[in-house]
């Protein structure tokens, strides 16, 4: 089945997800540039992100939808076990939103471009200034309405298992009084690995778990220490017991 599997990923998926990628990312900046932005900012990407999983045949379980208030903004943040929580959340989330990514990623061809057109939040810490602009920037973004999806721990796992948290989402969240909701992903390590990049995709099941919102506990330093260690609590418990518990990573 290993082979065969394979065979499929090279002469159907891969082809596929290739001209899916070039015709999203083209809809998107042109979209944008011509219409509403929050409309075309996401749901090209949405459509993107399950086209990927589906042509990997990678079932998919999502639990806790029904803890989101619609029309509410939030401030969403996931652990990051690979590549594949950005289709998983992109395609499965089910709620407009913008990404808050590493700079690095505006280089990519296409997709940078695509990223740039939608109004995503490239993450720059080259000096005070570049980070004052990019918090900014997601303060504006939340203002409008909108929701924010961040990797605290900034780097993908080298285990599956969790690093620790940095506290810019959650000191956003402090400044304009939002709720965190935290999101446990399960399945993406086992899928593509951060070592195993540009290699076979691995087929295992996808879960997406929505946690309870966490609403702020005051304003300040005590509530942003208190909404991180909460988040970071619930995060963990939805992981499977394999990758529970904290392993330092060297890319922090």
């Amino acid at each position: 089945m290993k082979i065969i599997y394979r065979i499929y990923q090279l002469f159907i998926a891969l082809p596929v997800i290739a001209l899916g990628t070039l015709i999203t990312t083209l809809v998107v900046i042109i979209g944008c540039r011509i219409g509403n932005g929050h409309f075309w900012g996401y749901y090209p990407g949405k459509w993107w992100g399950r086209l990927i999983i589906r042509m990997f045949l990678l079932p998919v379980k999502v639990e806790g939808r029904e803890n989101l208030e619609k029309g509410r903004s939030y401030v969403f943040v996931a652990n990051h076990q690979g590549a594949f929580d950005i289709f998983l959340i992109y395609g499965y989330l089910n709620r407009n939103f913008k990404w808050m990514m590493k700079r690095q990623l505006r280089n990519m061809p296409f997709v940078g471009k695509a990223c740039e057109a939608a109004h995503h939040i490239f993450v720059d810490k080259r000096g005070p200034a570049k980070i004052r602009e990019t918090y900014d920037k997601a303060h504006a973004t939340l203002q409008d309405g909108m929701s924010l999806v961040v990797f605290p721990e900034g780097a993908r796992s080298f285990t599956g298992h969790m690093g620790v948290f940095k506290r810019g989402a959650f000191m956003l969240a402090d400044d304009l009084q939002l709720d965190v909701v935290p999101i446990t992903i399960n399945g993406s390590f086992d899928v593509m690995p951060r070592m195993r990049d540009m290699k076979w995709v691995l087929w295992h099941p996808l879960r997406l778990t929505i946690h309870k919102p966490i609403a702020p506990q005051g304003k300040g330093a005590e509530n942003i220490k208190a909404v991180e260690e909460q988040s970071y609590e619930a995060v963990m418990s939805g992981l499977e017991d394999k990758y529970k518990g904290f392993v330092e990573n060297p890319d922090q």
